[in-house]
């Protein structure tokens, strides 16, 4: 169902969150450089990270810095600072947080450093679950990795970098079954090239800054406030029916793509237009109301948000009005098909979801006015229902856990796309069979025909 203007479209890997894209190249587009010292060389590098999911887990916000050692034992800072990530935001998907230049060198050991963590959980221990936060107790705050592959950075080659897992699961401390609050960073690093899979860039939400019609460039700003090019070419698609000149200072983005191999630039294969009045949150719809027919009104918990001055804030529920004049599109889905498949009256609790609109009308929780509805990917934790996968059909039933589990309590139907990627020990869907607990990155979906609610999947893992 995710169809491009060629057709099925091939994804790259959605692995899970990009902790930060954070060594590549200042701000835009970025050659090779030396700094205030003549003799001190840099070259591009960045970092990518994913997490491990845990169910109950719905936030966990924390600083990172991050640091890397030469054979020579000079250690260079990664990060621009600690900026503030939260490792259960893009549950599946991979997002650019920052780059840099670092000096040329090999780099084989890399620290980790982590501060101000707070968790955010789901709290069922009352007849109406609810979302509770809790400082994090983070021991050790700094961990270290030695690479098996060291990153080589160059003066003349492509970007190079790490891509780091951070394992929630293996992290988040238990008593009794319930989040203690005692979290031990666990990573797994390795380092990546700029084309590797773990480096592809699936989500990253900014602001337009301008535009560049002649050389078919955008520079945005992202949520830390720095400034970074993105390329367009011909095979680049966007969404929505939208195109370059529809952009504006006033546009929010997501783009997805690469770094590209000259410059440390975003070369996009796929842009969608979240907002085009200057705001956009982002999350899961937690209400639909009315429950079936066109909706007057959804709320959204809020994962994403740019600004962050207007009246919403991080973690908090939002109610979203809606007129029935809002523009609906599918992120990865093109054409009218999308409109088919996601409007006013396809819209389901559980779904991962980007509003946009004047930042004017998002001063007030209780009512935010939108003009745009665009559906994104999510992964979805979930329970195999025994005997029922079927790769004639290919497909298989789950019930969905966690968070999203409140919102979704029956058993729906994952269908898997042609190019779906296996991952974390699964390599076919008859795999699945032997699995108990799985994640499915993808888009949750109401059929027309019957309202059943449906999950469109690109990728499973193995969460056993």
């Amino acid at each position: 169902m995710f169809i491009s203007k060629s057709g099925w479209h091939t994804f790259p890997s959605l692995v899970a969150l990009t902790v930060a894209t954070l060594m590549a190249a200042g701000c835009g587009s970025v050659t090779p450089s030396t700094n205030n010292n003549a003799q001190t060389v840099t070259g591009s590098s960045f970092v990518v990270g994913t997490d491990a999911p845990m169910a109950s887990v719905i936030s966990f916000t924390v600083n990172v810095s991050v640091s890397a050692t030469d054979e020579n034992g000079n250690s260079v800072q990664l990060t621009s600072g600690s900026p503030m990530v939260d490792f259960a935001r893009f549950n599946g998907l991979q997002t650019l947080i920052d780059m840099n230049d670092v000096p040329v060198g090999t780099y084989s050991n890399v620290s980790i450093t982590l501060s101000n963590g707070t968790i955010g959980y789901l709290d069922t221990s009352t007849a109406e679950p609810t979302v509770q936060t809790m400082t994090a107790n983070l021991s050790p705050a700094m961990v270290s990795y030695t690479l098996a592959n060291p990153m080589i950075v160059a003066q003349s080659g492509a970007p190079v970098g790490l891509h780091m897992d951070f394992d929630l699961r293996k992290s988040i401390g238990l008593s009794g079954g319930q989040i203690n609050g005692n979290v031990t960073p666990t990573f797994t690093v390795n380092g990546v090239n700029n084309n590797d899979k773990g480096a592809y860039i699936d989500e990253f939400d900014a602001a337009v800054v301008n535009t560049d019609s002649g050389k078919q460039t955008i520079t945005i700003q992202g949520p830390h406030g720095r400034q970074f090019t993105v390329n367009v070419t011909g095979q680049t698609e966007w969404d929505g029916g939208d195109t370059f000149a529809d952009l504006t200072s006033s546009s929010i983005v997501q783009v997805s793509g690469y770094l590209d191999r000259a410059d440390a630039t975003i070369d996009a294969d796929e842009i969608a237009v979240l907002s085009d009045s200057g705001f956009y949150a982002s999350g899961q719809v937690t209400y639909v109301n009315p429950p079936s027919g066109p909706a007057t009104s959804f709320d959204l918990y809020v994962r994403g948000l740019l600004p962050t001055t207007t009246g919403l804030a991080l973690g908090q529920l939002a109610t979203v009005d809606l007129s029935g004049s809002e523009k609906y599109s599918i992120y990865w889905m093109h054409g009218p098909f999308a409109q088919f498949l996601f409007n006013q009256s396809a819209l389901l609790p559980g779904q991962h979801v980007a509003v946009g609109g004047p930042a004017s009308g998002a001063t007030n929780a209780s009512g935010v006015t939108v003009k745009r509805v665009v559906l994104r990917h999510w992964g979805f934790n979930g329970t195999v229902v025994p005997g029922s996968v079927n790769t004639s059909n290919d497909t298989f039933q789950m019930q969905v856990n966690g968070f999203a589990g409140l919102l979704v309590p029956q058993t729906i139907t994952v269908y898997i796309a042609d190019n779906c990627a296996f991952r974390d020990g699964l390599t076919q869907l008859s795999d699945v069979s032997s699995a108990t607990n799985v994640r499915v990155v993808g888009l949750m979906l109401k059929n027309p025909v019957n309202g059943n609610i449906v999950l469109v999947g690109h990728y499973v893992d193995d969460l056993n």
